[in-house]
């Protein structure tokens, strides 16, 4: 069954400077970045009539940021109060608003001073409403712990090992190597690796996600107007969210989940192929994302790219890197380019199907993937070439 007929399309990519202290306010971060979307589309802020973004109690309002860009009347706004499962969801949400006649331009974006502000890797975790208080019943309050958890079991139930994370963190740094705007451009050596401090069994170091200071935005518009711009359209081919049974009850779900060795990517995989009429074998380029290495694992095989506890032989293999059967990450990921939740994630996979990543582009990429989430619930869609 196919998806349906495509009708919108990313046309402009931005970001602010990535840093460890940005010096500015998360206001000046997204204005950075939606700004230059916005002149890297080929339109003007008052063309925007629509704005969209998420946070977790460490960002700013969309309204804010229209109002800062002198965008004029909306007809679309959105602040979700979502993570890392939200950067490919709320471009879908773009496409939903664009096709119900809501807007016409739509600028989404992800801003933060995840560093040096408000940093969601620590003990403490951002600002929740007071209703989210019951759910840390399980004493876990920090990603890492949560998500090794998850890793654990997975490793356990596949026979996935240390040394697959390992191959996650090399083949995703050599691309970073090559990646100006990446926090970590330094090689590492599986030796490297293996000396990088423990933080929560089975994650070192480099296994967690570089928080930065900095923001990422997106112009997603109608195709037809998008073939009038000076950018060659990314179509949004289609994509999917989806939250597993009984999710959002207990902070990361380690009460509730039925099976710790698979995580949201199963469930997005299922409606995924289906409303797109693609499937795992058409795609050139995936970007994936990756708070910490294990989500790359799981999605890997969640999303059916590779069988059940093989995704580490894969990458292991090359076959994650430039000429290999499926390039990952090829902006280094979250691992190595910097943590803006995973808009960057999105936006690195228009540049792929633009040809517009320097010498780390996949050469003649059609069909990309992005995936937002790690955990209970994510998203993910397919951009293409105009075709």
């Amino acid at each position: 069954m196919m998806g349906p007929t495509p009708a919108t399309a990313i046309v402009g990519v931005g970001y602010s400077d990535l840093s460890y202290e940005s010096g500015v306010s998360v206001l000046q971060l997204a204005r950075t970045a939606t700004a230059r979307a916005i002149e890297d589309a080929g339109l003007a802020a008052s063309d925007i009539d629509g704005v969209g973004t998420f946070s977790v109690g460490d960002s700013v309002p969309a309204q804010a940021v229209a109002t800062s860009l002198s965008c004029g009347e909306l007809g679309w706004c959105a602040d979700l109060y979502l993570g890392g499962q939200a950067p490919a969801y709320l471009v879908l949400l773009a496409d939903a608003a664009i096709r119900a006649g809501l807007a016409t331009s739509v600028v989404v974006f992800r801003a933060m001073n995840g560093r040096s502000g408000i940093r969601i890797g620590r003990m403490d975790p951002p600002d929740r409403p007071a209703s989210v208080s019951d759910r840390l019943a399980a004493g876990l309050v920090a990603y890492p712990q949560l998500v090794a958890m998850w890793a654990q079991r997975f490793m356990v139930e596949t026979g996935a090992t240390e040394d697959d994370l390992a191959s996650v963190v090399t083949s995703q740094r050599w691309y970073a190597e090559r990646n100006p705007r990446a926090i970590v451009r330094s090689p590492i050596t599986r030796d490297e690796y293996f000396a990088s401090p423990m933080i929560a069994s089975p994650f070192r170091v480099a296994d967690c996600t570089r928080e930065v200071d900095g923001a990422c935005a997106l112009v997603v518009t109608s195709l037809d107007r998008a073939r009038h711009l000076t950018r060659a359209p990314v179509v949004v081919a289609g994509g999917a969210f989806a939250a597993g049974p009984r999710s959002g009850r207990e902070f990361g779900d380690v009460l509730l989940w039925d099976d710790y060795s698979r995580n949201c990517m199963d469930f997005v995989g299922k409606k995924l192929w289906s409303r797109t009429g693609l499937s795992a074998r058409d795609l050139d380029v995936a970007e994936i994302y990756d708070c910490f290495s294990s989500s790359v694992l799981m999605a890997l095989e969640g999303l059916g790219i590779v069988p059940r506890g093989e995704s580490g032989a894969f990458i292991g293999a090359g076959e994650t890197q430039l000429g290999g059967q499926l390039p990952v990450n090829t902006h280094g990921g979250l691992l190595s380019e910097g943590y803006i939740h995973g808009m960057n994630t999105v936006a690195e996979a228009v540049l792929q199907i633009r040809g517009d990543a320097g010498e780390r582009t996949v050469e003649g990429a059609e069909v990309a993937l992005a995936t937002s989430g790690t955990l209970m619930d994510g998203s993910a869609i397919v951009l293409t070439q105009d075709r």
